[in-house]
């Protein structure tokens, strides 16, 4: 049987990645600070684990337990709304502890365990290639910085057979992204509905997207229909970008 970790697996998009991998046939190992959230996982027969990514020592226990799985799902990821000029360095810091150094490590350190043919998908965001959203913008960074930590390592890891792609969601319909919603409108002043019926607008097929519909799109990454890809960003945005 083949082994999968999962980070920021309580919720959203690592919730219905790990769901997927199970389905699929692994035996998945789901990652993620809130251990309410892994109950039902782990009450659906998955072994989980409690960490804080930002926390070192709970990054060495995640790094520790994941050694030779054959896949990498780095969806853990956290948020800040705030306007651009407000940001500071220690809200950088804050960001991408989890969202970079995180990632970085996670697929370092596991990356170099996996067998031949394992695989990565490291979660980055369309805000890493678009920054309409200003108020994202530290986040945004902190995706974009994800797609290089890919490239490299898809050269790193190439000659051993183990992959590295990214994906890159666009509008999503996960807690996160409600998140979004709320604060990027107090922001400027006008209501929730009337930011998502602009952002839906934007969208090309004119919708959101499910958590499940994007972990379709990561098993296929982490799948053999996938074997000659890596290194890549792949969009999942529904025609939000196209580059």
């Amino acid at each position: 049987m083949k082994t999968a970790l999962v980070t920021g697996a309580a919720s959203g998009i690592g919730n219905a990645a790990a769901v997927r991998l199970q389905r699929e046939g692994y035996d998945v190992l789901a990652v993620d600070r809130d251990p309410t959230g892994l109950g039902p996982l782990e009450e659906a027969g998955m072994r989980v684990l409690a960490a804080d990514l930002s926390d070192d020592a709970a990054r060495a226990s995640v790094i520790e337990a994941g050694r030779g799985v054959d896949a990498l799902v780095n969806s853990a990821g956290i948020i800040l709304l705030k306007p651009i000029l407000e940001l500071t360095v220690l809200d950088l810091r804050q960001i991408y502890a989890v969202n970079v150094e995180a990632v970085w490590e996670l697929t370092s350190k596991i990356g170099r365990t996996m067998p031949s043919g394992g695989a990565i998908v490291n979660l980055s965001s369309s805000s890493a290639k678009l920054a309409a959203t200003t108020e994202a913008a530290a986040y945004a960074s902190s995706k974009a910085a994800v797609l290089s930590i890919t490239r490299s390592f898809a050269y790193a890891f190439g000659p051993r057979n183990v992959r590295v792609n990214a994906l890159c969601p666009g509008i999503i319909d996960t807690p996160m992204q409600d998140t979004v919603l709320a604060k990027a409108a107090a922001a400027r002043g006008i209501t929730v509905e009337q930011l998502s019926e602009e952002r839906t607008h934007s969208v090309p097929l004119g919708r959101a997207a499910s958590a499940d519909e994007c972990a379709g799109a990561i098993y296929f990454l982490l799948s053999e229909d996938s074997a000659y890809m890596t290194g890549q960003a792949i969009n999942f945005t529904g025609g939000l970008v196209m580059f």
